[in-house]
């Protein structure tokens, strides 16, 4: 399960909110198996961003959200430019999604991964060669 994924924010969110109960157990086991994967998994500078936001909106030190965004910039990474933006707005109109979901689904296509792990997006549902699993469930 753990084979050429790309893992949205809310999946590392969880795995570091103690107060996110079954979803960071769950959550830290899944991001733990990536870690021990032969192959790293991707993540885009968007999903860095937001995993950043989102810690030290929940109240997580700067220098320790700081710590972990550069921990998982070891994992393979998309690179934000404006040909990305221009293909997420494309998935944005082809699949009738929220900019940011575009965005996501154009990082995964860029990145040639064939699953994206999200709470996002329907569990199950094919985005034209991507495959949509939710790790939580």
């Amino acid at each position: 399960m753990t084979d050429d994924v790309f893992v949205d924010a809310n999946i590392l969110v969880y795995a570091h909110d103690r107060d996110a109960g079954t979803k960071h157990t769950q959550a830290r086991q899944r991001v733990t198996e990536l870690w021990q994967a032969e192959t790293m998994p991707w993540v885009s500078v968007q999903v860095l961003q937001e995993f950043f936001v989102n810690l030290h909106r929940r109240g997580v030190p700067l220098a320790e959200a700081r710590e972990a965004v550069r921990d998982y910039s070891r994992w393979r990474v998309v690179e934000n430019t404006v040909a990305l933006l221009d293909r997420g707005v494309s998935e944005m109109e082809r699949w009738r999604l929220s900019f940011w979901d575009g965005l996501i689904l154009a990082a995964v296509r860029q990145a040639g991964a064939p699953t994206l792990w999200t709470e996002d997006l329907s569990e199950g549902q094919d985005y034209g060669g991507i495959r949509v699993i939710n790790p939580l469930k």
